[in-house]
């Protein structure tokens, strides 16, 4: 039987297993896949916790972990047009990624460019789709310059490079040991702690035209004074509610094939590099995940499943 790494209850570590499991079948809308790779997300641990996104229903257990994956379709569900048995693919998961085999949401399904490899194919529909969909919501005109916080992270980093392709200057917020990789990525760093305004104005002199926030509370409520319009602050990182009521939205998110289609081509044409800084076997899949849960990654962790 194909094997999953799973949760089987809500809450820590503890919960987590690496058991067997039937091969999915896929339903209308849906591709199954024999995974090549799966790419670690902050969201994983708190799904596991009981962090539910909005309109989610309640999960049945044991659920597997993963949000995002690439692989070779096995399987073509009903109402599928465009892929076919032995296409490389990586889109979003339907029920989980850290598996043998998993379902991806055809409409959120992209082909594979050759030019790019499974391992960094899985990480683009969740931390590069959310970038690129958070500065294209900015809308901000070549030359502007945007703060991205948690820019050391999959999600900000990718942010840094997106805006910078599209012609924008960036200063990225990262902690102390994070500056030389948030500088490799062509933003000026500023280092993340109390009076971030103030450092961020000492290198952002002319101002800051937008913001993508990815950490919330304090940072976010500091990084929205230094906005003159607060309709141009979008965040990942904290509630709809928090960030209306500083004049802000959250990340629309897109979810669409014709996005991931955007950000692999980025990737390939070498504007966006997926930094992935860690891969483990799925056996291992738990060490990944204690990794992002901590905090302290650079870049990305993927999962890597044997064909």
């Amino acid at each position: 039987m194909p094997k999953a790494y799973v949760y089987t209850r809500h809450g820590g570590p503890e919960t987590e297993a690496l058991i067997d499991v039937d091969r999915p079948s896929p339903g209308p809308g849906e591709i199954l896949i024999a995974v090549r790779a799966a790419g670690v997300n902050p969201v994983d641990w708190k799904l596991r916790q009981g962090f539910r996104r909005p309109g989610e229903s309640e999960r049945s257990f044991p659920t597997v972990f993963g949000s995002e994956a690439a692989g070779v379709v096995a399987e073509v569900g009903a109402d599928v047009s465009g892929f076919a048995v032995g296409d490389e693919v990586f889109g979003s998961t339907a029920h989980g990624g850290y598996a043998e085999y998993a379902l991806l949401t055809a409409a959120v399904t992209a082909h594979k460019p050759a030019a790019l490899s499974f391992r960094d194919a899985a990480t683009l529909p969740v931390a590069a789709a959310t970038a690129y969909d958070g500065v294209r919501q900015l809308d901000l005109p070549g030359g502007a310059t945007l703060l991205v916080t948690g820019a050391g992270g999959g999600v900000g980093s990718a942010a840094v490079q997106i805006a910078r392709a599209l012609g924008l200057r960036v200063v990225g917020v990262a902690s102390e040991g994070k500056k030389d990789f948030v500088e490799s990525l062509g933003a000026v760093h500023v280092a993340a702690g109390p009076d971030l305004a103030e450092r961020v104005r000492t290198v952002a002199r002319d101002g800051i035209d937008g913001v993508y926030d990815l950490v919330g509370g304090p940072v976010l409520t500091e990084s929205a004074e230094l906005l003159k319009d607060r309709g141009k602050l979008v965040t990942a990182g904290s509630p709809q509610e928090t960030v209306a009521a500083l004049g802000g939205d959250r990340v629309q998110r897109a979810r669409t094939a014709a996005v991931l289609d955007e950000v692999a081509d980025l990737a390939v044409r070498g504007a966006l590099k997926t930094h992935v800084t860690g891969v483990f076997p799925l056996a291992r899949a738990g060490e990944a995940l204690r990794a992002v849960e901590e905090g302290h990654t650079l870049g990305k962790l993927v999962i890597e499943v044997d064909a």
